[in-house]
């Protein structure tokens, strides 16, 4: 992913295994505050959210898990991306 803005603030949704999940987890953890479930935020840097994507990536089966970046300039400038696949099934449950 490239970033063409100096994102300073994310969220991170995710949607994992059983047995991957405490390892997306405890990665996210470094980088951001827990704020739900399955929800991260807080203040990042832009090569911080690299990093974070890039152990993401090595975790995560994309076949089967899903993360969401909501990546913003400030509250009203953000970008949105995501690894993996959306299964839109489970997003309304």
């Amino acid at each position: 992913m490239k970033l063409d803005k100096n994102y300073n603030y994310a969220f991170v949704f995710y949607d994992i295994q059983e047995k991957r999940v405490n390892k997306v987890f405890k990665i996210c953890k470094k980088y951001l505050e827990h704020h739900q479930k399955s929800v991260f935020r807080g203040k990042i840097s832009p090569s911080q959210i690299l990093k974070l994507e890039k152990e993401l990536k090595k975790v995560i089966d994309e076949k089967y898990d899903y993360v969401s970046f909501v990546l913003m300039v400030n509250e009203y400038n953000f970008f949105e991306h995501s690894l993996g696949e959306c299964k839109e099934d489970e997003l309304f449950i």
